[in-house]
């Protein structure tokens, strides 16, 4: 925490809004503003709690202008918080640039830990998790998409990624095609929230079993590299 002021990195629900912390809710409380990836989610949580703090906008489309600014706040003495949509800032959201050049300051970020997609995922799967991988979002382009899942191929842990609904079909026949049929896999729908949905099955069983719903939502894939016998 830098003497004139404070940057704070507040994890925030994922969908179940009791899912927070006492200390996150102190913090928001006693923020100068909350730096939001959407502004609208996050009034919804505020207001669930009664926060009166003032939100500003900061997200990837806007981070390389904002970053200054909300640094220059915390050296005039405020306290910022920043939250990302749901989860964790920073893990597959905007913050890490903010973090990067708060300490290039001497500011040094004080992290609010809580719920996360990730750690979610990684629990309720029943994959062996003593080492893993994340690797985020899978590119769009095929190219670069065909060598992500190739890449993938190649672990020897757990892996965990995020995919978009529009997607998640493609990711399905990409992960049969690229790491093959009988690949352990799990998908986690909506985590926390009323729809919560975890398939468990070998890749080609949820290929299969999917091949006409209508995906919505938040989703995280999770790969085992080890067959159902291991």
């Amino acid at each position: 925490m830098n003497e004139k002021g404070a940057l704070y990195i507040v994890s925030t629900p994922i969908g179940n809004l009791e899912d927070i912390t006492l200390r996150a809710l102190r913090i928001l409380k006693e923020a100068d503003i909350v730096a939001a990836e959407d502004t609208r989610r996050s009034k919804i949580l505020l207001n669930h709690y009664q926060i009166t703090t003032p939100l500003i906008s900061y997200h990837t489309f806007n981070e390389h202008r904002k970053t200054s600014e909300l640094l220059e706040k915390v050296l005039a003495g405020q306290k910022v918080a920043l939250v990302s949509d749901a989860g964790t800032p920073c893990i597959a959201d905007p913050g890490f640039l903010l973090v990067r050049e708060a300490l290039k300051e001497g500011i040094v970020p004080e992290v609010i830990p809580g719920v996360s997609s990730l750690t979610f995922s990684i629990v309720c799967t029943g994959f062996p998790v003593d080492r893993f991988a994340f690797y985020g979002f899978a590119p769009v382009k095929s190219g670069r998409r065909k060598d992500f899942f190739e890449k993938i191929a190649h672990e020897d842990k757990s892996v965990f990624m995020f995919e978009s609904p529009y997607r998640m079909s493609k990711a399905l026949d990409d992960i049969v095609q690229h790491i093959g049929p009988d690949t352990p896999i799990a998908i986690i729908r909506e985590a926390t929230k009323i729809h919560e949905e975890i398939l468990r099955g070998t890749a080609l069983e949820l290929k299969d079993a999917c091949s006409s719903k209508n995906w919505k939502g938040e989703l995280v894939i999770a790969i085992s590299r080890l067959s159902r016998t291991d």
